[in-house]
């Protein structure tokens, strides 16, 4: 019955949090909700078949939450990252079979990013 999980990641700032994960990482905003003006946003954005929730409702989730996120072409995700001027992350070889790109946005909060490595 059990269908699937979307992570709800705690942030401060909408227009810092569209910066990062719209501008650099390449979410698209699917829908953003405010209760009334001068009161926090939910914003759902999604990339691929990846959804997840920003919250600056206090209570929501805490800053500094880590989300695995499994995916294939790492290195060409990489690559079409534009330079963003407050992180240079790297894809690095974990001892648990994955290639990993770890990035943390700017409520700290980490994505990881991995890719298995298939032995052929």
């Amino acid at each position: 019955m059990l269908q699937k999980t979307i992570p709800i990641l705690r942030i401060f700032d909408v227009p810092k949090a569209k910066e990062f994960y719209v501008e650099w990482l390449g979410f698209e905003v699917e829908w953003e909700h405010q209760f009334e003006p001068d009161t926090p946003f939910y914003i759902g954005i999604k990339k691929d078949d990846i959804e997840i929730h920003l919250s600056e409702h206090h209570g929501d989730s805490v800053p500094g939450v880590r989300i695995f996120i499994e995916c294939t072409e790492l290195e060409k995700f990489h690559a079409s990252l534009k330079p963003y001027k407050y992180y240079r992350p790297s894809v690095e070889k974990t001892f648990y079979g994955t290639l990993e790109m770890v990035v943390q946005d700017p409520f700290g909060n980490k994505l990881s990013f991995n890719e298995y490595i298939t032995e052929e």
